[in-house]
């Protein structure tokens, strides 16, 4: 009898023994991963020291995962007793844009600019700042110099010059509207009762060979876009003050003075429109000078 009961005791240790390790690891594969007290290999160990545990107390709850941040601001050495400083990282450079080439008329042109007003700041010492270059370039389009990219070249400068030189107060204007031609300096402007009402500006006569003629006339026929029969071309703006010739707006580019008109007083188009905005029939026009070459 008691051997009987010692081999019932020795099985049931036996099974025990045997059967009670992988219930646990049952247990555990159906419960969360930190379970069964178990840590995959390769994670690290999260300790508090060289006194800690070997084996911590495990907090089964679900810890949020870190998140990464990055610094706004690196920390910079100190005096001692100081906290570390932190400054802010650089701004990245911006690049700035490109001037003007400077041309080799460059302290004329800043002289007459600054003379005629109207076109920007401008600094009078023969270097291209930006503020120049921007300056130039107003003035180059106004008047239809090509291409207008600011650079202050022969051209430009002998435009700036005749606007700069052309005395308003040579034109015998009388009462009423007078258009005033200076045939010198190749410039038409308009008064009226004493006051410029259209400042100087570019124009293109007659070339050798058909010389406008100086005087004294009025508009006489007006016509806003005039057929020429004898060259087969329009002339818009058209306003004849004497014979065949009168002014309008320039059919050829106006600066290109190897050509001349047939007489006529060429013009760019805003200032057609705008002398024919300020005459009538009967308004008055003063021709005096001479064109070079002709």
């Amino acid at each position: 009898m008691v051997s009987a009961r010692f081999g019932t005791r020795l099985v049931a240790l036996v099974a025990v023994t045997l059967f009670g390790v992988g219930a646990c690891a049952l247990e555990s594969s159906t419960g969360s991963s930190d379970a069964g007290g178990l840590r995959p290999v390769g994670d690290t160990e999260e300790t508090t020291g060289a006194s800690a545990s070997p084996t911590p107390q495990r907090d089964n709850r679900a810890r949020p995962s870190p998140t990464k941040t990055r610094p706004t601001s690196t920390p910079t050495a100190s005096p001692a007793g100081e906290p570390a400083r932190r400054t802010s990282p650089k701004p990245t450079p911006t690049r700035k844009p490109a001037g003007c080439p400077q041309g080799e008329r460059q302290r004329e042109v800043e002289g007459y600019l600054a003379r005629l007003g109207g076109f920007g700041t401008i600094t009078v010492d023969g270097r291209q700042s930006a503020a120049d270059c921007e300056a130039i370039k107003r003035f180059q389009r106004r008047y239809d110099i090509r291409p207008a990219h600011g650079r202050a070249g022969p051209l430009t400068a002998a435009v700036a010059r005749r606007l700069a030189e052309t005395d308003t107060d040579r034109c015998r204007a009388g009462s009423g509207t007078t258009f005033c031609v200076d045939l010198t300096r190749q410039t038409v402007w308009a008064v009226r009762n004493g006051r410029v009402v259209m400042p100087p500006t570019v124009t293109r006569t007659g070339m050798r060979g058909y010389a406008t003629p100086a005087g004294t006339y009025t508009i006489n026929f007006r016509n806003v876009k005039e057929w020429s029969d004898p060259y087969e071309v329009w002339l818009p703006y058209w306003q004849r003050f004497v014979g065949g010739i009168g002014f309008h707006q320039t059919t050829t580019y106006l600066h290109d003075g190897s050509i001349g008109s047939h007489g006529c007083v060429n013009l760019l188009p805003a200032d057609a429109r705008r002398l024919w905005s300020l005459g009538t029939v009967g308004t008055r026009v003063h021709v005096f000078g001479r064109r070079p070459g002709t």
